[in-house]
């Protein structure tokens, strides 16, 4: 039985699960519909007894559904959750107007989340990415101000540049990074994970299966109404030649023994101690496959193979990664 590792949470920080449990897929987001409720309480309870207690959420996925879903979830085992909030994000009618990152809409904002949670504080809160709006020393230090209020209790950020991740850390200890990172997106080992390494700060790493180009699954032409069709990642030759690297991967996977979409958070898993593979469930029956990916090891033949497939560039177009 696999047993999940725990790693503080940046510098001396609370001991956490490796694997984190992302929660947005749960609620209707981007377009989508969301999976059935109880299934998903039943999912997030599980991974709980199984010692996963990251779980991520935000304030904005399905217009605060997803954070009456977690509350529902942890009711009367508080203590056995980690909870992760972002904010920031506005939408109306599931179309994205923008961010408000004004301090008074940032204590606004977390009234509303601790009503839905039902819980008196959070545990990481952390704007969901920055557009220069609001001075990064303002974002921050009214999330300092909450922790001295006794509503948050660590500060995270997402989604920002390494000299964005300074900026912040000098306000205030971060004690998270949360990025998206795979096989397929490493344009963050340049500079922003170095930086992160270097102040001591935990990173939280999402879409390890790429949006599910690294499953093994993807076939191109994508269907017509995939809303992947809008990234270029996924057109034309893009998608051909993607797919192509791809088949790598599903060779390697088949001779260890396991699935492509394992070998992809196993990679990420693999990359140090310090990073966190954040992998979004809906479902109990997705636990098991996902926490034997990390007990997966990779000889270093098969790392060098996959970091030579898969260098920086190799994939080609992007996706929303590179807002």
């Amino acid at each position: 039985m696999t047993t999940i590792k725990k790693i503080p949470l940046g510098k001396g920080g609370p001991m956490v699960s490796k694997l984190g449990l992302g929660c947005m897929r749960m609620s209707p987001v981007w377009g989508q519909g969301g999976n059935d409720e109880q299934e998903s309480i039943a999912t997030i309870q599980e991974a709980l007894d199984k010692g996963i207690n990251f779980l991520n959420t935000g304030d904005f996925y399905g217009a605060g559904h997803n954070e009456l879903l977690v509350g529902k979830a942890i009711k009367g085992r508080r203590d056995d959750a980690f909870i992760s909030v972002k904010f920031g994000a506005i939408f109306h009618n599931g179309q994205w107007l923008g961010l408000d990152l004004r301090p008074v809409a940032i204590k606004n904002f977390i009234n509303y989340s601790l009503v839905r949670l039902g819980i008196e504080t959070i545990d990481l809160y952390q704007p969901c990415r920055m557009d220069n709006s609001v001075p990064i020393e303002d974002i921050i230090g009214t999330v300092a101000d909450l922790i001295k209020e006794g509503k948050v209790r660590h500060v995270g950020v997402s989604e920002i540049t390494a000299d964005q991740l300074r900026k912040a850390n000098e306000v205030y200890p971060v004690s998270a990074l949360e990025i998206g990172y795979s096989l397929a997106d490493r344009q963050v080992e340049a500079d922003l994970l170095p930086t992160a390494e270097e102040l001591g700060i935990s990173v939280v790493a999402f879409a390890n299966t790429a949006e599910g180009l690294l499953t093994g699954d993807m076939k191109a032409p994508l269907p017509t109404g995939s809303y992947l069709n809008h990234f270029s990642r996924f057109q034309g030759d893009n998608l051909i030649k993607n797919l192509e690297k791809v088949e790598v991967l599903k060779q390697m996977a088949a001779d260890k023994g396991y699935t492509p979409t394992q070998l992809a958070i196993a990679w990420v898993n693999a990359q140090g101690n310090h990073i966190m593979s954040l992998v979004s469930m809906s479902r109990r029956s997705r636990l098991p496959e996902n926490m034997a990916a990390m007990d997966i090891q990779f000889t270093p033949d098969e790392l060098n193979t996959l970091n030579t497939e898969f260098a920086p560039g190799a994939i080609l177009g992007g996706t929303y990664l590179q807002r």
